[in-house]
């Protein structure tokens, strides 16, 4: 539970970010309702006859949203919308719901891997959320793991791609959440599901999470099952047998999140270890706080307090002041990578703040995914 003396409506309300027909993301931040309790109604949890005629209404307003993306992924698959190739492969890793996966650990596990081979990578990215002339939280994370891999931000991401070959020469490209960019060719369509809302609640935007009909899966080679340890096999498995159905040649992964380490502000390490058996104070502002939370209960430390931000909330110098308040009786203060490049802090008042470094481990699928990029590797030039 969030610290109630916490001030209230303070980047707790979900930004939903709806596609338009042309695929650009709409410009304005639509603020809806907390990101809790928009789960909670579409998926069902929240009962009575409000959230029930709240649900009849969403409904109504998916039909034309879903109509909209049929129609724009038709003119794309019948040739009547333009689709670019640059000059270089093209890895997109995307998702097929709103909120996080956990993607960004894997374009960083996929990025390091071209690295190793002395190729060189750039990550093309939309930039949401990025302010004026500078890069949104999630460059700002990968930029930290990944210092001589250059990540360029654009909502033209054909022009982004252009860029990235003509200036920083790149080899290959990774597209990051580029699914459903349709503009842009790629040669491997990576799709992750989260084991924790891996279809969106079977209803598309607004009524559920998806961000466009299930079919869709059968454009992508390659899914990925983030966060697989938070299911039984029985339970990954009838995912798998569901994917199969709608995208009967498509590889299948399963990986989880592993704690690696914290790190402070200033590249300060410390082990996993130093957070047992501490009383602990969380906070992120991502796209599924679950996972986060999931990892934390691996750690052997008491959370005492907990909060959860909007994805992509910029956090006010008025933020850091009642996070300084909220976390004073913590021993220490955990965050995502994403919410420390933003905060830039080695402490909040007393407290020290780390954020919790995470790497992917493969349950399966391992061998499946890296065939994917060697095929990518023998169209490099």
């Amino acid at each position: 539970m969030a610290n109630q003396d916490f001030p209230q409506n303070r980047g707790l309300s979900i930004a939903i970010r709806p596609c338009d027909v042309r695929g650009k993301e709409s410009p304005e931040r639509v603020t809806v309702i907390n990101q809790s309790a928009f789960r909670d109604l579409v998926s069902g949890q929240r009962r009575g006859f409000a959230a029930s005629l709240m649900r009849g209404i969403l409904r109504g307003c998916e039909w034309p949203y879903s109509w909209a993306v049929r129609l724009r992924n038709w003119r794309y698959d019948r040739g009547r919308a333009d689709i670019h190739r640059v000059a270089v492969p093209v890895i997109s890793i995307g998702n097929l719901t709103l909120g996080g996966t956990g993607k960004t650990p894997l374009v960083e596990w996929i990025a390091r891997r071209f690295r190793e081979r002395s190729l060189r990578v750039a990550i093309v990215s939309r930039g949401y959320g990025a302010e004026a002339n500078g890069q949104n939280d999630e460059a700002l994370e990968l930029e930290l793991a990944l210092p001589d891999v250059p990540h360029v931000q654009n909502p033209e991401r054909v022009a982004a791609s252009q860029q990235a070959v003509e200036v920083y020469r790149a080899e290959v490209i990774v597209l990051d959440d580029g699914f459903q960019h349709r503009r842009l060719a790629r040669d491997v369509d990576i799709v992750l599901l989260d084991a924790t809302e891996p279809f969106g609640f079977e209803h598309v935007f607004p009524r559920g999470t998806l961000r466009e009909p299930l079919s869709g899966l059968a454009r992508a080679r390659v899914a990925v099952l983030s966060r697989a340890n938070m299911l039984d096999q029985r339970a990954r498995e009838k995912i798998r047998r569901c994917v199969l159905q709608l995208s009967p040649e498509i590889a299948w992964c399963e990986l989880m999140h592993c704690p690696q380490g914290l790190i402070g502000a200033s590249g300060k390490q410390s082990s996993i270890s130093s957070a047992s058996g501490k009383r602990v104070a969380a906070f992120c502002g991502i796209g599924n706080p679950a996972g986060f939370r999931h990892t934390l209960s691996t750690l052997g430390c008491e959370v005492v307090t907990w909060l959860e931000f909007a994805d992509h909330h910029n956090y006010s110098s008025d933020d850091v002041q009642s996070l300084v308040d909220w976390a004073a009786d913590a021993e220490m203060v955990l965050c995502t990578r994403k919410d420390l490049v933003k905060l830039r802090l080695e402490s909040l008042g007393n407290v020290p703040l780390f954020a919790l470094q995470v790497e992917i481990e493969f349950l399966a699928g391992q061998s499946e995914l890296e065939a994917a990029l060697e095929h990518v590797l023998q169209n490099i030039k």
